[in-house]
């Protein structure tokens, strides 16, 4: 599934990345601890949390997430913007909650991690 296809089945805005929304991602990781992440496989991966601050970009540049998707209706810092532009992220929000998020995608093809 294309990146574009998430912002679409979502409603989601692209808050950055805009030029990379044709790359295709190949499963998703939904969680609020970031430690989690930090074990993944994560190529091709779209990570989906309600984790509004740096250390989820951080997390993602580390662990090479190529897509932050905010749920909830929450919104990224200004802080959050600039670092994952200055590390070529995309970065999406979405007013769904994670359930739905999730359910959407999986029933849209998106494989889970496990």
């Amino acid at each position: 599934m294309e990146i574009s296809t998430v912002v679409s089945l979502l409603d989601a805005r692209v808050v950055c990345g805009h030029q990379r929304l044709s790359e295709p991602l190949r499963a998703a990781f939904a969680s609020d601890l970031m430690s989690d992440v930090l074990t993944l496989d994560t190529d091709g991966l779209v990570l989906i949390t309600g984790m509004c601050n740096t250390q989820t970009i951080r997390t993602a540049e580390m662990s090479d997430i190529a897509c932050v998707l905010l749920v909830r209706g929450k919104k990224a810092t200004p802080d959050m913007v600039a670092l994952a532009c200055e590390n070529n992220l995309v970065m999406l929000e979405c007013a769904y909650s994670m359930y739905r998020t999730v359910g959407i995608l999986y029933t849209h093809g998106l494989a889970p991690v496990y």
